[in-house]
């Protein structure tokens, strides 16, 4: 029998468009606040996803096809975090022109 089926890889597919929209929605509208958080949300989602498929179930197991998604994954994370902390400074120095 076939680990997965029709619906299932379906469905991983549909997540990974949703996912793609997301990230490119963020990318047009950057400063976009709630848009950057659930962007953010999406990449801490596959890492997490990706991490409990190797270390929990044992359903994949740590070749380049798992690698590239999880480094894709970690290194957008480090630096969403990284842009985050700009877009607050953004935000505040906005904050003290309009006072």
């Amino acid at each position: 029998p076939y680990a997965v089926n029709g619906l299932q890889a379906r469905t991983f597919g549909v997540w990974t468009l949703l996912a793609s929209v997301i990230r490119c929605l963020c990318a047009v509208d950057i400063r976009n606040r709630t848009l950057y958080h659930i962007t953010l949300f999406t990449f801490l989602l596959a890492l997490a996803h990706f991490l409990s498929e190797v270390f929990i179930y044992h359903t994949a197991a740590l070749t380049i096809g798992v690698m590239a998604p999880l480094m894709v994954a970690s290194f957008s994370i480090m630096g969403m975090l990284i842009g985050l902390q700009y877009l607050e400074v953004e935000a505040l120095s906005q904050t003290k022109k309009k006072n």
